[in-house]
């Protein structure tokens, strides 16, 4: 991948399924104060970013979610954030094939979890022949989904767009603001994604940290474009009682021509975050069989493709197994999000080992803040992420119930491992 490869992973991984369904219950928590809550949850991950720009420019690998705790903190750090994700990456897999088929329906009546199977068929493919072809269709969709997106915005708000729909700014006062913030963390997720294939990033010590900050920033400025447009067109609680906000928003000024454009938005920017799923979460299973912490199988490449072609299969049929999840969108947020959150915390805290007690890796940095400094960013970063996974309990507890049985299971599996080694 080059530089416009990683910013197309990042970017078409973080801006998906979340800016067309997690704004609605956020604003049903803060109302229009939810503007305020992705600032709050865009700068946890602004430290986070920082964490991996560093880590991928002085240690690129495939499967770094796993590679990097398991080698700075412990093996089993490693195992078990890489554990969590596979409920993490079930969940996502569902949330977005369940949210295109929803949008597609808009266009052409589709029978719910077929098409999502069959959706999934699909991304698979596109992954099976290299992660060039993957990127070459994330730039496609991506592109095309950036487009849609600035009509939206430059449309929208030059004509029926009304400060007075943003009051008051905050009903639920700051309370509301922080709980929404979780919910609204998932907009940012994936802007990390090349470092999960950072062996395949052509000069990755400098693309792999520009890509990310080149992401972010980006991601930042769209989500707040397209979240203050739609609530100066519905107001709060019209937003916060929609199924679709977004294509409703859009209805506002777009009349019978929303539903297309709208529709086809969202099936360009979940479809390519689906595809980049499959991309960062077979690398992950890849890294781990690999590493013989699960099945080797998982660590074989294909012979022509040079993709980790057992791996793929997999995330396909973890994803066949999600279609038995509930679909419910606010569990299947934060079952998303809970182990990312982890993740994040472990990347962070890898990072400050790096900078406290590997100066040799520190001095390959292509990205190389002084290391006090950024120990200091890392230390933030993980305990933002903590922080964040204790908020969201408020929302819904049945998540953390499911990961704190899957990570059960985990241990038994993790001992006999051991003990048979």
């Amino acid at each position: 991948m080059d530089l416009w490869g990683v910013v197309a992973l990042g970017l078409g991984t973080a801006v998906g399924v979340s800016i067309f369904s997690a704004i609605a219950p956020a604003a049903a928590i803060a109302g229009p104060g939810m503007l305020l809550s992705v600032l709050i949850a865009a700068l946890p991950m602004y430290l986070i970013a920082v964490s991996y720009a560093y880590l991928g420019s002085a240690l690129p690998v495939s499967g770094a979610s796993f590679a990097w705790p398991a080698r700075f903190l412990h093996p089993a750090v490693g195992f078990f954030i890489a554990w969590a994700r596979i409920v993490a990456n079930m969940g996502a897999i569902v949330v977005l094939a369940l949210v295109l088929v929803r949008y597609g329906s808009m266009l052409v009546p589709l029978p719910t979890k077929p098409t999502m199977f069959a959706v999934m068929v699909l991304v698979l493919a596109a992954n099976w022949f290299g992660i060039d072809v993957a990127a070459r269709v994330q730039k496609i969709l991506l592109s095309a989904m950036l487009v849609l997106f600035a009509v939206f915005v430059v449309w929208g708000g030059a004509t029926e767009v009304s400060l007075d729909r943003l009051q008051p700014l905050m009903p639920e006062g700051w309370n509301g603001v922080i709980a929404a913030a979780p919910l609204l963390m998932g907009l940012f997720f994936g802007i990390e994604a090349a470092t999960e294939a950072g062996a395949e990033v052509s000069n990755s010590r400098r693309n792999i940290p520009l890509g990310i900050a080149l992401s972010i920033g980006s991601a930042t400025v769209l989500y707040l474009a397209v979240g203050f447009v739609a609530l100066g067109l519905l107001g709060g609680p019209a937003l916060a009682a929609s199924e679709a906000p977004i294509l409703d928003a859009a209805r506002v000024f777009m009349g019978p021509l929303a539903v297309p454009v709208i529709a086809l938005a969202a099936v360009l920017s979940i479809g390519k975050s689906l595809n980049a799923i499959f991309a960062m979460f077979s690398r992950s299973l890849f890294a781990m069989g690999e590493a013989g912490v699960l099945p080797a199988a998982l660590g074989r490449v294909h012979p022509r493709w040079r993709t980790p072609h057992v791996a793929l299969l997999a995330v396909f049929a973890i994803g066949c197994v999600g279609l038995f999840l509930p679909m419910e969108l606010t569990f299947l947020f934060l079952a998303v999000n809970i182990p990312n959150l982890l993740k994040y915390a472990s990347i962070c805290l890898s990072a400050a080992r790096v900078a406290g007690h590997h100066p040799e890796l520190h001095a390959q940095a292509g990205f190389r803040p002084p290391a006090a400094r950024m120990r200091v960013m890392a230390i933030a970063g993980a305990l933002c992420a903590l922080a964040l996974i204790a908020v969201g309990f408020e929302a819904d507890w049945r998540p953390y119930a499911l990961l704190g049985g899957w990570l059960a299971v985990g241990v038994v599996y993790y001992l006999v491992k051991q003990r048979g080694r």
